[in-house]
């Protein structure tokens, strides 16, 4: 733990990145030519899984443990980091400060940086008008996504850059960019949620609330519980290392000097595909049709049928599986804590919790999933519905408000790094049929 002595979040990254850059020289002399691994033709035809190919400073996914933030488990940074209230959740500005420093911040250095976010969080009239210029029907991702583009009108990366800032200065531009777009992107998805789903006003911040309870006000809910349930939310899905969808855009956009506001833009898109982030309102939508067709009270037998009516029409149960966890993602175990605590009668819960008795049998049953367990996806909307936060098509934005604070972070260490262009080496089905008949 440091104390409340310490240098500020700035201060401090620059303190702490030289002896990091000469860290970095020093692995790459010793250890630039050690072998991580072989490339097989599976990896490169299959998504890369199982390819290690990045580094990725602020988190750490394992098999079975599952994701770990500079070191820390989630149940050790809900016991360590700072909360709102006593036995509360953590707050999300401590994990930016631990994804950035590698050190466990005070609750004096937490409120520091809450009040620095509430103070960058002001967004420009044109980043409103750019949202009211597409149909109010378009995809709530859509919106946000074009909300973080307008914002980098105001890039200091971009603006810097034009004027030839030296590279080893490049850190300090970004990190500017970066803590502004964090700020900001809360009241950019907020506005996207009041224009489809409300009136279409915007709900000014509370300065005396943090960056999760705000994010939670500014939506339009106030009940404590519901606050609470956003610092969780934002927290847990911050940051999942670097190989996922929405990580590795971000990284290899960025990669490019592509200032933040262009590489998270990018990376939402990626986020909002069905296959990564899209993939928390599809859980919703199918407990519902669960409920549609066999009741809030559906018996076992009856949820183990709709599960093999699901998998046989061609489709997945969604929220059980993950392309790295081959365990019950802890994401989702402290969810279920919170419910257990705040909402153990709610029907939607009691649903969920016999579908992770249910599921993983039959999905292991099929012989072709290597992950039968419950992901994060299998349970914050469920939460979310709860506290009156129903609209299942928002639910990815909450999800990219949440991994601004990873990838930014990330982005931070990647200039103070120096780290390259990305550009690895694609073959063709010739070349592979040529190449490795011999090997195979």
């Amino acid at each position: 733990m440091q104390s409340s002595a310490d240098l500020d979040l700035h201060s401090q990254l620059k303190e702490m990145i030289p002896e990091q850059q000469e860290r970095l020289k020093k692995v790459k002399s010793e250890l630039g030519k050690a072998q991580l691994g072989n490339i097989t033709v599976d990896m490169v035809i299959g998504g890369m899984r199982g390819m290690t190919g990045l580094l990725w400073e602020t988190s750490l996914l394992d098999p079975d443990e599952g994701i770990r933030f500079r070191g820390l488990s989630i149940p050790e940074c809900q016991k360590l980091l700072p909360a709102a209230k006593p036995d509360g959740e953590p707050l999300p500005e401590g994990l930016l400060w631990l994804l950035l420093t590698g050190k466990v911040p005070s609750k004096e250095q937490v409120d520091g940086l809450s009040k620095e976010l509430r103070d960058r969080a002001t967004v420009p009239d044109y980043v409103y008008k750019a949202i009211d210029a597409l149909p109010v029907t378009a995809h709530p991702m859509t919106q946000f996504a074009s909300g973080v583009m307008a914002l980098q009108v105001q890039s200091e990366f971009q603006e810097a850059y034009e004027k030839g800032i030296h590279k080893s200065k490049y850190w300090e531009p970004t990190y500017e960019d970066s803590l502004n777009l964090i700020a900001r992107v809360p009241v950019v998805a907020a506005y996207v949620y009041q224009r489809i789903y409300k009136d279409g006003k915007i709900i000014p911040k509370d300065d005396s609330l943090d960056y999760g309870g705000n994010f939670s006000h500014m939506l339009g809910f106030d009940d404590p519980k519901m606050l609470e349930l956003m610092r969780l939310y934002v927290t847990i899905h911050s940051d999942h290392e670097g190989g996922n969808v929405s990580a590795h855009t971000g990284h290899l956009v960025a990669s490019a000097l592509s200032d933040p506001y262009l590489s998270f833009a990018a990376a939402l898109n990626g986020l909002a595909g069905p296959l990564h982030g899209l993939a928390n309102q599809e859980v919703l939508l199918w407990i519902k049709s669960v409920v549609d067709e066999c009741g809030e009270n559906v018996t076992t037998e009856q949820l183990k049928d709709y599960v093999w009516k699901t998998l046989n029409s061609g489709k997945v149960v969604p929220g059980f599986g993950h392309g790295v966890l081959r365990k019950t993602d802890p994401r989702y175990t402290c969810q279920r804590e919170f419910a257990l605590k705040h909402l153990p009668d709610d029907p939607l819960f009691q649903l969920v919790s016999k579908l992770f008795e249910v599921v993983p049998p039959i999905l292991t049953k099929l012989g072709k999933v290597k992950n039968p367990w419950p992901n994060v996806d299998a349970h914050s909307g469920v939460l979310l519905n709860h506290f009156g936060l129903a609209e299942a098509r928002y639910y990815t934005v909450l999800f990219g408000v949440s991994r601004s604070l990873g990838i930014c972070s990330q982005l931070i260490w990647d200039r103070a790094l120096g780290l390259p262009l990305e550009r690895p080496k694609s073959v063709t089905l010739d070349w592979i049929e040529k190449n490795c008949k011999k090997a195979a």
